[in-house]
């Protein structure tokens, strides 16, 4: 899973860009309306809208939009039309990528989506044809700043993690997807410094690139990601360490 420590690691950097031109924002608007429409608006009782406000309150999104985005996913204001969707497809050197989207406009979006991998070296492909290649996490982020973090990875297992990913300055721990509540709980107890926890798509396995190919991946991962409607893009590519440092 390191290659997918690597990307989130990108994403959370760019992060307060994404912040500064709303982006951000509007995906976890999205987040937070789709699970309060599916589940109700009690954080208690929807662990969906609880894992989508957690992950609003980490990005220090302001609680007054996180409310408003509630009520418009119960209905008691207005929220437009939004539907899931899940497409699939291909990189450079053969490496599987999945997107997640909220869309009032189907047709629009896989357009966009397509005309994206399609400029960039890659393909859409047919629904089933990658997602084999992953599976359900829950990942925590954890900053391992003046902090052991050979000790924060034994209490991360000891809290019920099944896995631990130490980078440069911060760690994530992996989890079962019906264990990360509990984990993040525990780690918090333990005075923690969390920056964010979420569902993922982890790779089972993933694809080694070379630099060039490896940039053309990172190009078009980041121009997926930048799609008004797409909230997430998942991948096995392993790009090299260059590639990041360059971004």
């Amino acid at each position: 899973m390191s290659g997918h420590s690597k990307w989130s690691k990108i994403k959370h950097q760019k992060g307060v860009d994404d912040i500064k031109r709303g982006n951000l924002f509007t995906k976890l608007t999205r987040e937070i309306i789709m699970a309060a429409r599916e589940g109700g608006g009690s954080a208690d009782t929807n662990f969906r809208l609880r894992l989508a406000v957690q992950k609003a309150r980490d990005s220090n999104m302001p609680m007054d939009n996180i409310d408003r985005a509630i009520k418009k996913g119960t209905g008691e204001l207005g929220g437009g039309s939004l539907a899931e969707m899940v497409l699939e497809g291909y990189g450079p050197n053969g490496i599987a990528i999945l997107v997640n989207a909220l869309s009032d406009n189907r047709n629009r979006t896989v357009q966009e989506v397509r005309s994206t991998f399609t400029r960039h070296g890659g393909s859409l492909g047919e629904s089933g044809c990658v997602a084999w290649l992953f599976e359900s996490k829950g990942v925590i982020t954890i900053k391992t700043e003046n902090i052991d973090a050979d000790e924060l990875a034994l209490a991360a297992i000891d809290a019920g993690a099944e896995d631990v990913k130490v980078e440069s300055g911060y760690m994530e721990v992996y989890t079962a997807p019906d264990q990360l509540e509990k984990v993040r709980q525990a780690l918090e107890k333990n005075k923690m410094a969390i920056e964010s926890s979420e569902l993922t798509k982890a790779p089972k396995s993933l694809i080694k690139l070379d630099e060039k190919s490896g940039l053309q991946a990172f190009k078009l991962l980041e121009k997926l990601e930048e799609i008004d409607d797409v909230q997430n893009v998942y991948s096995n590519a392993d790009i090299p360490d260059a590639v990041y440092q360059a971004a």
